[in-house]
């Protein structure tokens, strides 16, 4: 059952419905912020974007690129479906290039997602260390990445991890400054100094 967009005297949003959204709400309930996500039944709302934020998602997505075969795609900021109660938007997604349907697309399904990456924020911190590389653990996504800073000087610094098929659950693959350099999900070969970032 999908929520009704009626508020109550003096609120702007919609009243939650008992159980909570659904991604269906998320898709049609009307003047919703950019990037808002559902987790959990609930709206997440984003802060502006801090310089870091957006530029490492670009240097980023521009080495994605670069590399990717052409059985896959490189995707920023579109909502994956995990399921009913659940549709984050991670910062990049890397997805089978049959699953990009046309230009009027706005999510994509968990399982076509290969990797799932977050630039860690801080306003949102807890939910891209915590609750979304768990939530697309459980969703069966084989890669995630966690974007964040390091040291005095701030730093880039990647953490990835490759899904365990068994137990759904992420265990780390490393710790990656200066270089990026992985095979999986495909070969991947990313300058992420600092100059890298500073150069954008």
């Amino acid at each position: 059952m999908t929520a009704e967009p009626t508020a109550e005297p003096g609120c702007r949003w919609p009243v939650p419905p008992r159980d909570g959204y659904t991604v269906d709400d998320l898709f049609t309930l009307p003047d919703l912020p950019p990037h808002t996500e559902l987790i959990d039944g609930s709206l997440v709302f984003v802060s502006p974007q801090r310089d870091f934020h957006s530029t490492m998602i670009d240097l980023l997505v521009m080495g994605l690129r670069r590399t990717a075969p052409r059985h896959v795609k490189v995707r920023r900021e579109m909502t994956v479906v995990l399921d009913r109660r659940n549709g984050p938007e991670p910062d990049i997604s890397v997805v089978r290039a049959e699953a990009v349907t046309g230009r009027e697309q706005t999510r994509f399904k968990a399982s076509d997602v290969l990797l799932a990456v977050e630039v860690v924020s801080p306003d949102s911190e807890a939910r891209d260390r915590d609750t979304k590389p768990h939530k697309y653990a459980a969703a069966g996504i084989p890669h995630f990445w966690l974007v964040e800073t390091s040291g005095a000087k701030q730093q880039p610094l990647v953490r990835s991890y490759e899904l365990d098929p068994v137990s759904k659950v992420y265990a780390s693959t490393g710790t990656h400054r200066d270089l990026l350099k992985l095979g999986v999900p495909y070969d991947i070969d990313i300058d992420i100094t600092a100059d890298a970032l500073d150069e954008l």
